[in-house]
């Protein structure tokens, strides 16, 4: 088998998030955490190897940061028509180890509204009929632009219609390389303000209320996968309530579960 980091670096430098929302990061080297060995065990540094305690990190950041995956819960108090919608640590984990297929949509320029019309061009390209509980990875064009200023602006966005597409299809873990899985938020606002609706403000998102499904963000690396043939694991951390919860999302190339979906040859 062979694995596909499919997860961004934790840190406190790429620009990936709106400032408000950027990680903050302590690192306690070597040296340092002499003190805190000390305090637990009254040791000394030279009796230590080489004089060195433990290196830590304290970080400060929300369950958003970095690659994660969103819960219900995010998008909506219900879902599914009113019952009360899954916290992170309540969603079934056999969602998040389960065949995936990679629509490439790079072709679409950033700011576009993704329709179901152009998820079902992008899987007739690729010969792929969706099975119930594939995760779907989109590769759109925010992926060129990790490590710009301009990240989080850049991406397409894909609104009720084409969330529903999915979900109505038995799709219930979703992804993609840009910062959110709705239209970046300089285009959303855009929209927002030239047509005066706000149903068009996180519509994908809200989505979730119809149909109760996860979405992982922030992505990478998916154009180092073939289009389908291989597994996805991404486990959310159990943060217990949250609305979402970080995850080192992987490909995993080879020997798909066995009974798990894929190509439907029918």
């Amino acid at each position: 088998m062979r694995f596909v980091d499919l997860s961004m670096p934790l840190d406190d430098v790429v620009p990936v998030d709106p400032p408000f929302l950027k990680p903050r990061i302590e690192f306690k080297d070597h040296t340092a955490g002499l003190a805190d060995l000390r305090a637990m065990y009254g040791i000394l540094p030279e009796q230590l190897l080489d004089g060195q305690g433990l290196a830590a990190e304290t970080v400060t950041i929300t369950t958003h940061a970095g690659t994660h995956v969103d819960a219900p819960w995010h998008y909506h108090p219900t879902m599914n028509g009113g019952e009360r919608a899954w916290t992170i640590d309540e969603v079934p984990l056999d969602w998040f180890f389960r065949p995936g297929v990679r629509l490439d949509l790079r072709h679409l320029p950033s700011g576009h509204l993704v329709t179901p019309a152009d998820i079902d061009a992008a899987l007739a390209r690729i010969d792929y009929r969706l099975r119930p509980l594939d995760i779907v990875l989109m590769h759109t064009v925010a992926a060129a632009a990790y490590g710009r200023d301009d990240y989080i602006d850049t991406g397409v966005g894909f609104g009720r219609a084409a969330t529903l597409h999915l979900t109505d299809q038995g799709i219930r873990v979703v992804g993609t390389d840009a910062w959110g899985w709705d239209l970046p938020v300089s285009s959303g606002r855009r929209r927002f303000e030239e047509t005066g609706d706000p149903s068009t403000v996180w519509e994908g998102h809200k989505a979730g209320a119809d149909v109760g499904y996860c979405q992982i963000e922030k992505l990478q690396n998916l154009g180092s996968l073939p289009d389908h043939g291989f597994t996805v694991a991404c486990f959310p951390a159990k943060v217990r309530g949250a609305s979402a919860g970080w995850t080192r999302a992987v490909a995993i190339l080879g020997d798909e579960p066995e009974g798990r979906g894929g190509r439907d040859e029918s």
